[in-house]
Protein backbone atom coordinates (compact mmCIF):
# COMPACT_ATOMS: atom_id res chain seq x y z
CA UNK A 1 0.00 0.00 0.00
CA UNK A 2 2.10 3.24 -1.18
CA UNK A 3 1.64 6.50 0.82
CA UNK A 4 -1.16 9.16 0.23
CA UNK A 5 0.39 11.36 1.09
CA UNK A 6 4.66 12.85 2.28
CA UNK A 7 3.80 13.04 5.42
CA UNK A 8 2.51 9.76 5.80
CA UNK A 9 5.90 8.15 3.59
CA UNK A 10 8.37 10.71 5.61
CA UNK A 11 6.64 8.83 8.93
CA UNK A 12 7.12 5.44 7.66
CA UNK A 13 10.47 6.31 6.54
CA UNK A 14 11.16 7.40 10.07
CA UNK A 15 9.89 4.23 11.28
CA UNK A 16 11.75 1.66 9.16
CA UNK A 17 14.91 3.39 10.06
CA UNK A 18 13.69 2.53 14.02
CA UNK A 19 13.12 -1.15 12.69
CA UNK A 20 16.24 -1.36 11.43
CA UNK A 21 18.42 0.02 13.96
CA UNK A 22 19.45 2.85 12.25
CA UNK A 23 18.01 5.78 14.38
CA UNK A 24 16.89 5.41 18.12
CA UNK A 25 13.57 4.37 18.66
CA UNK A 26 13.34 7.13 21.08
CA UNK A 27 13.86 9.81 18.59
CA UNK A 28 10.25 8.53 17.56
CA UNK A 29 7.03 10.66 18.37
CA UNK A 30 3.38 10.97 16.94
CA UNK A 31 2.72 8.80 14.08
CA UNK A 32 6.21 7.21 13.36
CA UNK A 33 5.96 5.69 16.89
CA UNK A 34 2.61 4.20 15.92
CA UNK A 35 3.59 2.97 13.22
CA UNK A 36 7.02 1.29 14.33
CA UNK A 37 4.81 -0.41 17.36
CA UNK A 38 1.99 -1.84 14.55
CA UNK A 39 3.44 -2.46 11.46
CA UNK A 40 5.73 -5.16 10.25
CA UNK A 41 9.11 -3.95 8.18
CA UNK A 42 7.57 -5.30 5.10
CA UNK A 43 4.55 -3.18 5.79
CA UNK A 44 6.65 -0.54 6.59
CA UNK A 45 8.89 -0.70 3.91
CA UNK A 46 6.34 -0.74 1.18
CA UNK A 47 4.47 2.70 2.62
CA UNK A 48 8.20 4.50 2.51
CA UNK A 49 8.77 3.50 -0.78
CA UNK A 50 9.54 6.05 -3.50
CA UNK A 51 7.85 4.06 -6.25
CA UNK A 52 5.51 7.16 -6.76
CA UNK A 53 7.46 10.15 -6.68
CA UNK A 54 7.10 12.06 -3.60
CA UNK A 55 6.64 15.31 -5.79
CA UNK A 56 3.70 13.66 -7.39
CA UNK A 57 1.68 13.01 -3.58
CA UNK A 58 -0.21 16.02 -1.51
CA UNK A 59 2.09 17.13 1.86
CA UNK A 60 -0.92 16.14 3.92
CA UNK A 61 -3.50 13.91 3.13
CA UNK A 62 -7.10 15.86 2.70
Amino acid sequence: MPALSQAQQKAAGAALSAKRGETPVASLKGASLEMYNTMSTKELEELASTDTARRNLPEHKE
